[in-house]
C-alpha cells in the first residue's frame, strides 16, 4: 500500500501547489516599493501585481487600479501572465486525472491504463509547477537587477512582494507533487492494481481448493445441503433411512448383537 499512500500525498501537494499558485497570480503583491534613501519616510505604498496596482496609504484608503490595455503592457509582464494561467489549467487537469487514475477511486477499476492516468497527472503536475516556476524567478531577477542599479531614483525601486514567495513555494510543492505521482505509479504490484476481493469475500463461494475434501464451517453454516467442491449432502431424512438399514443388516448378520433401540443422526454434516 505504499504506493496508494505516496499518490494520495501527491494529489493533496498537487492542490496545494494549485491553491497557493492561484493566490500569487490574482493578488498585486509582486513587488513592492523600497523604503530607502529619501523615500524612507512615506505616507504612501505602491504594489504591482500582474493585474492591477494598488496604492495603499497611511490613513488606510487602498486603492487598486486595473491594467486597461493588455497589449499596451511590457512583454515580460504579458507572458508572466501566460505562463501562470497555464500553470493553473494545468494543475486543474492534472487533479482531474489523479483521481481517475488513484488506486483509491472506482473510477477505471480494473483497466490496465488506471496507473497511465495516474502518472499522467503527475506529469501535469510537474509541467504546471515548472511553468510556475518562471515567471516567479524571471520577476524576482528583475527585481533584484533594479534595486541594485545606482541610476535608478529610490522612488522607483521595488522589494520582493510577498507573491514572489508564495509562487515560488506553490511551484516546488506542484512539483514534488507530481514527481511523487509519477514515482507510485511506476510501482509494480503482484496482485494487479486495482484488484478487488472476488465475489463472497471474506467467504469463499466455490467451496475448499481443488484435491482437498475439507469443508468450511461457513460453507456448511451457509448451506448445509452443500459441501465443497460441488457434492450433494444427503438430506437429513436419507441420513436416517441409511443409519437404520445399516444398523439392521449389522445386527442380522453378527449373532447375539443387540437390535439397536433408536436410529441416530449423522450431525457432522451440520458442524
Amino acid at each position: 500500500m505504499a504506493s496508494a499512500a505516496l499518490e494520495l500525498m501527491g494529489f493533496f501537494l498537487g492542490l496545494v501547489g494549485l491553491l497557493g499558485t492561484l493566490v500569487a497570480t490574482v493578488l498585486p503583491y509582486w513587488q513592492i516599493s523600497a523604503h530607502i534613501g529619501s523615500n524612507i519616510v512615506t505616507a504612501v505604498a505602491n504594489m504591482r501585481g500582474l493585474w492591477m496596482e494598488c496604492v495603499y496609504q497611511s490613513t488606510g484608503a487602498f486603492q487598486c487600479e486595473t491594467y486597461n490595455s493588455m497589449l499596451a503592457l511590457p512583454s515580460d509582464l504579458q507572458a508572466s501572465r501566460a505562463l501562470m494561467v497555464i500553470s493553473i489549467v494545468l494543475s486543474v487537469l492534472g487533479i482531474a486525472l489523479a483521481s481517475l487514475g488513484m488506486q483509491c477511486t472506482l473510477c477505471l477499476e480494473g483497466s490496465p491504463v488506471k496507473s497511465r492516468v495516474a502518472g499522467a497527472g503527475g506529469c501535469l503536475f510537474l509541467t504546471a509547477g515548472f511553468l510556475a516556476l518562471i515567471p516567479v524567478s524571471w520577476t524576482t531577477h528583475e527585481v533584484v537587477q533594479t534595486f541594485y542599479r545606482p541610476n535608478v531614483p529610490s522612488s522607483m525601486k521595488f522589494e520582493l512582494g510577498e507573491c514572489l514567495y508564495t509562487g515560488l513555494a506553490s511551484a516546488l510543492i506542484s512539483m514534488l507533487g507530481g514527481a511523487m505521482l509519477c514515482v507510485s505509479c511506476c510501482e509494480v504490484q503482484d496482485s494487479g492494481r486495482g484488484r478487488r476481493n472476488a465475489g463472497g469475500y471474506p467467504y469463499p463461494v466455490g467451496g475448499a481448493m481443488s484435491g482437498s475434501g475439507v469443508r468450511t464451517t461457513s460453507q456448511l453454516y451457509r448451506n448445509p445441503t452443500q459441501q465443497g467442491g460441488g457434492l450433494n449432502l444427503p438430506s437429513r431424512g436419507q441420513t436416517l433411512v441409511r443409519n437404520t438399514s445399516n444398523s439392521t443388516n449389522s445386527s442380522a448378520q453378527v449373532p447375539g448383537a443387540k437390535k439397536p433401540t433408536a436410529a441416530g443422526y449423522d450431525i457432522t454434516g451440520y458442524v
